[in-house]
């Protein structure tokens, strides 16, 4: 008999390994820790902490059987609290080794040419940027510079940003270094939960080659269009610098960075908030509605007639 349970379990290995493997309960406990210690806000987090402990005490994760499974309803009771889009548990043991390692980016490669995806001048003198990602200034400074340089050369500027899902601060700053004048800009302000502190990013006109305060600009956005994307259409917007046309924004101003939880799990833990200089508050959950409100699909040919039009006047 114990020789055909031995054969049973050699022939199906994975038989109770999940069970075994999910340790749920140093999972949630670690989790509900980190949430209640670095969420933006505290009583959000405190009761993101209580409701998955509750949910853990009554058995609600036992019939989850697979990692994939868990987090997806870890994800779902964290922002069942909060619908903040920040929010992400994932399971994915490489990149948690990468984080716990250390490793630059989080073991993330960054997108083909640092999200430049396109730069080119249109009829017209028109200069246009498929910007996919606002990648940290440091590493990919000399494609972003070289690009920089080439657009304002042109007589109207267009961002497209509707296939952008965020990225760095650190981006945001150099490319609107470009758009203002010869004096520093306030563009925005984070307030830091864990450290309880606030810090403000500006212009930096010696960064760029030319400014041109004056030059038309145009973002287009999609309901893709997210976190810092949203904060470069955000700020122009505000300070009345550009032109948004498109759909309006998913609605994410919550900044911050992964967790690893334990087992491979890890926790994407919005810390901080946005505080625009001019409206005092951000997009959060609401999004940035476009000044003309047109189709993903049709924005680009939408804004290469208002550049038109805005140049032929000139």
């Amino acid at each position: 008999m114990k020789r055909a349970l031995l054969i049973s379990f050699l022939l199906f290995p994975g038989f109770f390994v999940n069970a075994q493997e999910i340790d749920k309960q140093a999972i949630v406990n670690r989790l509900a820790g980190i949430m209640n210690r670095n969420y933006v806000y505290p009583e959000k987090g405190k009761a993101m902490h209580d409701l998955i402990k509750s949910k853990l005490k009554n058995g609600t994760y036992d019939r989850l059987t697979t990692e994939q499974d868990f987090a997806n309803a870890l994800q779902a009771d964290l922002r069942s609290v909060i619908n903040d889009k920040h929010i992400r548990v994932v399971h994915d043991p490489k990149r948690a080794e990468a984080i716990s390692s250390r490793v630059r980016g989080g073991g993330r490669i960054p997108p083909e040419n640092f999200g430049f995806k396109e730069v080119k001048i249109l009829e017209g003198n028109i200069g246009y940027l498929d910007l996919r990602g606002f990648m940290d200034i440091g590493p990919a400074e000399d494609v972003a510079k070289e690009a920089m340089d080439k657009l304002i050369q042109s007589d109207a500027l267009i961002f497209d940003l509707r296939k952008n899902g965020g990225g760095s601060p650190s981006m945001i700053r150099f490319i609107s270094s470009y758009l203002f004048g010869k004096e520093a800009v306030h563009l925005n302000t984070f307030y830091w939960r864990p450290s309880d502190s606030y810090s403000e990013t500006w212009t930096d006109p010696s960064l760029a080659s030319q400014t041109k305060p004056d030059i038309p600009v145009y973002v287009l956005t999609s309901d893709y269009t997210f976190s810092a994307a949203e904060e470069f259409t955000y700020n122009l917007k505000n300070m009345k610098r550009a032109t948004i046309i498109g759909e309006t924004t998913g609605g994410g101003a919550h900044p911050g960075g992964p967790s690893v939880i334990s087992d491979g799990f890890i926790v994407n833990v919005p810390r901080g908030r946005a505080i625009n200089p001019i409206t005092k508050t951000n997009w959060e959950g609401v999004g940035i509605a476009p000044h003309i409100s047109t189709s993903e699909e049709d924005a680009l040919k939408k804004a290469v007639e208002l550049a038109r039009k805005a140049l032929s006047l000139k």
